[in-house]
């Protein structure tokens, strides 16, 4: 299942940086099912291309991965989050959110690892506010039905596996 995008005009361009995004074009996030009221409502721009993304117009099932270069924990994370998206096919949609970050130094580290899926920009933590989070990572699951929980540490495989299936009924084994 995928998600629904609201387009708009983008306020920072992927060609503010030197180095190319790595990540999946937002267009790709387009579906249907019900928007989520429990979501906040921030609005954020595609890290590739010209698309705002509005957070409550996302359609579960999906993963939200806050993340940054510089958090050692989102460095160890991230890699289970792109397994994650590259498992679960069309069960499930994984969007990351560069929080807190450089887009340099976003594209970068992403490149590096290998994260391709579709990201957004949030320099100015405007989700990590909205969740009332402080640190990184932040993971919210998103299930079916539009409803929100949100998960204020570090995932790994196992525990990221258990919490998929328990927030959004999906199974994909990492």
């Amino acid at each position: 299942m995928a998600l629904a995008l609201a387009a708009a005009g983008c306020t920072a361009s992927a060609e503010d940086s030197k180095t190319p995004s790595p990540f999946a074009a937002c267009a790709a996030l387009e579906g249907d099912g019900p928007a989520s009221s429990t979501v906040p409502d921030v609005t954020l721009p595609c890290f590739t291309g010209d698309d705002e993304v509005a957070l409550r117009s996302l359609r579960g099932p999906t993963v939200i991965n806050l993340w940054a270069s510089w958090c050692g924990p989102c460095r160890e994370e991230l890699p289970v989050m792109q397994r994650l998206a590259d498992k679960a096919g069309d069960k499930l949609t994984v969007v990351g959110v560069d929080t807190r970050d450089g887009r340099e130094a976003g594209a970068s580290f992403a490149a590096a690892k290998g994260v391709t899926f579709p990201t957004l920009f949030d320099p100015d933590s405007k989700l990590l506010n909205a969740v009332a989070q402080i640190n990184l990572p932040v993971t919210i699951f998103v299930d079916a039905s539009g409803k929100a929980f949100v998960n204020n540490l570090p995932l790994d495989a196992p525990r990221l596996t258990t919490m998929l299936r328990e927030h959004t009924g999906v199974a994909v084994a990492l």
